[in-house]
C-alpha cells in the first residue's frame, strides 16, 4: 500500500514562520494598525487600508466567549462569520485576529474556528486595563511565564497559521529581553513590543521606551513591531531608525488621523522632517509643515463622511458605540470649537439592531456635513497664509497644533500626581470610559471570565462631549 500512488495524498502546505511569513504572506508590512476594543472593526479597517495601513489587527476577542458557540449574537459582535466580509481575502487582508484568555484549550478552540479567516492569530499580553486584571488576561499574565508559554505553544503546534503576540515591557531591559526570548521559544513568529509598563495607561501613560524595544529587536530572530509614541509621520521614520524594528504599530495616533500612514508606501518617507528633539514625541514633527503635502492630514470632516459611507455599505454591522467613538475622535480638533455640533453628536441615538441602509445613520451624516461646511468656511478665511503661519504650539504638551479643520493627533498630557487616586477613580479617563455605554458593555463581555462585581453599573449613554480613551490591547 505504501508504494501505491493511488493512496498518496498531496503534501500538506508548509506553514511559513518568522521572516518567511512576514515577507511572503504579509508582504513585509511596516505600517500597522493596532488591535483596539470596539475601534479596529471592519469599517475602520477598510478606511485604514485606503490610507496606507499595510496590516491590521481585529479588536480583541475573548477566547472564553468565542469558545461558547451557543451565543451567536455575541460571537458575531466580535467577528461576523455569516456576513462573510471579515477576513475576506481580497478586501480584509492581511489580517491578524487577536484573542485574550488564560485557558490554553479554550484559546485553541477559538483560534481554530477563525484560522481560515485570517493570516495569523495574536495573543494579547499587553492590555493594562482593570477589566483585564479581573479576567486575568493581557498584561496581567506577564508574571506567569509558564502559562504564557503554554498559551503560545498550543497554537504554534496545532494551528495551520502562525501565532504572534503583543506585550508590554518590564521595568528593566534585562527582564524585558528575557521575556521576549521566552515568547519566541514558545513559538511566537512576530513580536509586537509596546514600550510602556503595565502601570502606564490613560493619562498616566507617559512615553514609551524605545530603548527597550530596540533591545528586544536585537535579542530575537523573528520580526518585531514597535508600539508607542507614534503621532506624526516623522515619528514613524524616527522610531524605525532608533529601534531597528521591522514595522511600527499605531493605536491612538491612527484613530485620530486615519491618514497617518498615507503615502508612506510610495516612499513618502523621504519627504519627512527628521525629529531630533528630546522633548515629547513629535514636538518638532511639524517644523516644516509647508514643505509637506497634506495627504497625511486631510480635512477631518471628509474622513468622517468617508467612514460613514463605508459603514453603510457593509453587510457586517458596525456597533453603535464604535461609530460614535470614531466620529468624536476624527473630528476632535473642531468639536471643542463647534460646541453645538459636539452636543448634537453626543445626543444622537441610533437603534442597535437592523441595517444601516435605511437611513438610520442620517443624523450622523447631517452633523458631519454641517462640520464640513464650517471647516470649508474657516479654511477659506485662512487663504493666503502658509501652513507654518497657521500652526500653533500647545502650551501644555509643547506639540504643534495644525489648523482645526485638519485631521491630526491628540496627546493627553499626564495627569498631575496629586489628582491620581489609586483606588476608586472618580475623574479623568476612568469616568470618561464609563460614560460610553456601548464600549463599556463590550469591555464587560471581554471580562466575562472574571467574577463580575455585584455593584457594577453601566453608565447612561453619552449626552455630552466626551473624550473616551482608546482601549488598546
Amino acid at each position: 500500500m505504501a508504494g501505491n500512488p493511488a493512496v498518496n495524498s498531496a503534501p500538506a502546505k508548509r506553514k511559513l514562520a518568522g521572516y518567511e511569513f512576514y515577507r511572503e504572506v504579509l508582504g513585509s508590512p511596516k505600517y500597522v494598525v493596532a488591535p483596539m476594543v470596539d475601534q479596529s472593526e471592519l469599517a475602520w479597517r477598510r478606511l485604514s487600508r485606503r490610507y496606507g495601513a499595510q496590516l491590521i489587527y481585529t479588536p480583541m476577542i475573548n477566547a472564553k466567549i468565542w469558545a461558547d458557540s451557543t451565543n451567536k449574537v455575541i460571537r458575531s459582535s466580535f467577528f461576523d462569520l455569516d456576513a462573510g466580509e471579515e477576513g475576506d481575502p481580497t478586501t480584509d487582508r492581511p489580517l491578524i485576529v487577536q484573542f485574550c484568555g488564560n485557558d490554553p484549550d479554550k484559546l485553541l478552540k477559538s483560534a481554530k474556528a477563525l484560522e481560515g479567516r485570517c493570516d495569523a492569530v495574536d495573543i494579547n499580553l499587553g492590555c493594562p486595563q482593570e477589566i483585564a486584571k479581573k479576567g486575568k488576561y493581557g498584561a496581567f499574565l506577564q508574571d506567569d511565564w509558564d502559562l504564557i508559554y503554554k498559551l503560545i505553544n498550543i497554537l504554534h503546534v496545532n494551528l495551520s497559521i502562525p501565532v504572534t503576540t503583543k506585550f508590554r515591557v518590564f521595568s528593566t531591559v534585562e527582564k524585558t529581553v528575557e521575556y521576549a526570548k521566552m515568547l519566541e521559544r514558545a513559538g511566537a513568529q512576530i513580536l509586537t513590543c509596546h514600550g510602556r509598563l503595565r502601570e502606564q495607561r490613560g493619562q498616566n501613560a507617559g512615553l514609551a521606551d524605545w530603548e527597550k524595544i530596540r533591545a528586544v529587536k536585537e535579542s530575537v530572530s523573528v520580526p518585531v513591531f514597535a508600539n508607542g509614541n507614534i503621532l506624526f509621520q516623522s515619528d514613524i521614520e524616527k522610531c524605525l531608525r532608533e529601534t531597528g524594528c521591522d514595522g511600527v504599530m499605531s493605536a491612538e495616533g491612527q484613530l485620530y488621523n486615519a491618514a497617518l500612514f498615507s503615502g508612506l508606501a510610495e516612499d513618502f518617507a523621504s519627504k519627512l522632517v527628521a525629529s531630533t528633539s528630546s522633548s515629547p514625541p513629535s514636538a518638532d514633527a511639524s517644523r516644516s509643515l509647508s514643505s509637506l503635502a497634506l495627504p497625511q492630514h486631510p480635512r477631518h470632516s471628509d474622513l468622517a463622511l468617508e467612514y460613514l459611507d463605508i459603514v453603510k455599505s457593509l453587510k457586517t454591522r458596525t456597533s453603535v458605540s464604535a461609530i460614535k467613538g470614531h466620529l468624536f475622535k476624527i473630528m476632535r480638533p473642531a468639536l471643542s470649537r463647534e460646541t453645538d455640533l459636539r452636543e448634537r453628536l453626543g445626543k444622537v441615538v441610533i437603534k442597535k439592531t437592523g441595517s444601516y441602509a435605511d437611513g438610520a445613520l442620517q443624523p450622523y451624516v447631517d452633523i458631519c456635513l454641517e462640520m464640513k461646511e464650517r471647516m470649508d468656511r474657516d479654511a477659506k478665511q485662512a487663504e493666503g497664509k502658509s501652513l507654518d503661519e497657521l500652526v500653533t504650539i500647545d502650551e501644555v504638551t509643547g506639540l504643534r497644533v495644525l489648523p482645526h479643520w485638519l485631521a491630526q493627533p491628540y496627546w493627553r498630557p499626564p495627569r498631575p500626581a496629586a489628582s491620581v487616586v489609586p483606588a476608586k477613580r472618580t475623574n479623568g479617563t476612568e469616568e470618561d470610559r464609563g460614560r460610553d455605554e456601548g464600549k463599556k458593555a463590550k469591555l464587560d463581555l471581554l471580562a466575562s471570565s472574571a467574577v463580575a462585581s455585584p455593584t457594577h453599573q453601566v453608565a447612561a449613554p453619552v449626552i455630552a462631549p466626551v473624550e473616551t480613551p482608546v482601549v488598546t490591547v
